[in-house]
């Protein structure tokens, strides 16, 4: 069997030495658990540590790594690499600031040796001795459920009384002509590279494909950006994704959009990625190509029909309590969510220990989910956006504050952004909120916090927040709603009252 992880260096492997440590021997079962977690990615991380150290007895099964997509080909090993992207970036747009900054080229090997030593050093918070540690029984190996309150792993019968299923997700290429025989990278492979490529294709311009397209061309690539529909990060408000769109083209990143890829195919020593849009046809030689869309949940060959588990290509059918069909299991995070991200598996497990442990009832209904693009800049947003109100009949009132009316972001030259907030019509009530600056997806929490606890934006405007800071966009939404309250008719009674005074 050949390393988990490539390239099977020094860094590489004192991760695995944590998340899939060579030689491990799982337990001997005895008894019945208290909770059974499939999957050890965040949510069943969550769960698992949660659960002991609630005083349940726990068992976790994993077939491959502990950590999951985060720790070992998602947000950790991403965000580093975007941090060396924008250090690079930086260097050599820094003469506006009247720095000069010469011969600012990435050293792309040293970029990904960074990243593989800083994963490393995550990887003891999710191995298997910490969680051995906390009380967990560890088991290695691919689980199937052989009956309503049963599953076996690596020949061992493990029974429980609840379970937890958090299988999570994978990356899967569309149905494109060739790409197989062409080959591709995606999230899960992308992070292995050693060398940088030269010319890179970029199918998809969701969150994704745009985070990478534009590290990579940060980092020295030719990069081209290929999607489908009319614009990039389609389902985020039109001329917040337009200020992304401005900033990968100035970095040197080609957009190709309303193009569908027809085939790829190897020819000579490149790889060809063959697209139609409007009417003709275009061929892109490269030297890799990688699919940033398509995921489908890991459900298969877990026997779900002998746990009574219902489940379809959109992963396991849940209700608002994350309950399956199984009355005693419940799943959490990607394999049962259309919000693929790690926040919102934690916040998945934390209501499943609540409703399986302790017969609570909290729903998913009642989250309010943020989300961020880790581009530069950065986009986020809670909430709904104009065009997901007016499915719903919602009715709005919109508020936007551009960044170029806000001092730090002037000062930090970054301001072509906004921030833009949805309150319900006739109200201050937060319904949905984006705002495209650095830090956004730091930023955006203060809006998350008001949603779930009710704090209208009216109220916002009464913070103090440190000048100068993108925050104050948020303030100053604030401001402009309050200012909407002074009617000709409050300004008259407003008048005549301190004429009486």
């Amino acid at each position: 069997m050949g390393p988990l992880v490539l390239p099977d260096d020094e860094e590489n492997r004192r991760l695995v030495a944590h998340v899939h440590p060579p030689g491990w021997t799982n337990p001997t079962p005895s008894g019945t658990y208290d909770l059974l977690v499939v999957g050890a990615g965040t949510a069943g991380l969550v769960s698992a540590a949660g659960g002991a150290g609630l005083g349940a007895r726990v068992a976790l099964v994993e077939r491959h790594l502990l950590g999951g997509d985060c720790l070992n080909v998602g947000c950790v090993p991403s965000k580093a690499v975007i941090a060396a992207a924008r250090v690079a970036a930086t260097a050599r747009h820094a003469a506006p600031f009247g720095v000069r900054v010469d011969g600012a080229d990435a050293d792309f090997a040293a970029v990904m040796a960074r990243m593989r030593r800083l994963r490393a050093g995550f990887a003891p918070n999710d191995g298997a001795p910490r969680f051995a540690g906390l009380g967990v029984d560890v088991y290695f190996g691919a689980a199937r459920f052989t009956g309503p309150r049963t599953l076996e792993v690596d020949g061992r019968r493990i029974a429980f009384k609840r379970a937890v299923i958090a299988t999570g997700a994978r990356a899967v290429a569309p149905p494109i002509p060739g790409i197989e025989d062409a080959g591709y990278l995606t999230n899960e492979t992308v992070f292995s590279l050693t060398e940088r490529p030269a010319r890179l294709v970029v199918i998809g311009a969701g969150p994704i494909g745009c985070e990478l397209a534009q590290a990579f061309q940060r980092l020295g690539s030719r990069v081209t950006l290929v999607e489908r529909v009319a614009r990039i990060l389609e389902r985020e408000e039109p001329d917040a994704a337009a200020v992304v769109d401005r900033r990968l083209r100035a970095d040197g990143v080609e957009i190709v959009t309303g193009a569908g890829v027809a085939r790829a195919e190897c020819r000579g020593g490149d790889r060809v990625v063959v697209v139609e849009a409007g009417g003709t046809t275009r061929e892109i030689a490269c030297d890799a190509i990688l699919v940033g869309v398509g995921r489908a949940p890991n459900v298969e060959d877990l026997g779900l029909e002998a746990a009574g588990v219902a489940y379809d290509r959109q992963g396991i059918t849940v209700d608002d309590h994350l309950r399956t069909t199984n009355s005693r299991i419940w799943a959490a995070g990607d394999v049962a969510s259309r919000f693929q991200f790690t926040h919102v598996a934690d916040a998945h497990a934390r209501i499943v220990l609540a409703n399986a442990l302790f017969a609570g009832r909290r729903k998913v209904s009642a989250l309010h989910i943020p989300a961020c693009t880790y581009t530069s800049p950065e986009l986020a947003r809670v909430g709904l956006s104009a065009a997901e109100a007016a499915a719903r009949g919602v009715a709005i009132d919109t508020i936007t504050i551009p960044l170029r009316e806000v001092d730090r972001a002037v000062l930090d030259g970054e301001d072509d952004g906004l921030f833009r907030v949805h309150l319900r019509r006739g109200s201050d009530r937060i319904v949905g909120a984006t705002l495209v600056a650095a830090h956004a997806g730091d930023t955006i929490s203060e809006v998350t916090l008001a949603m779930g606890a009710r704090v209208g934006l009216g109220r916002i405007a009464n913070v103090i927040h440190p000048y100068p800071t993108v925050a104050e966009a948020i303030r100053k939404a604030g401001d402009a709603y309050n200012r909407t309250r002074l009617t000709p008719r409050v300004k008259r009674l407003m008048k005549l009252w301190l004429r009486i005074r």
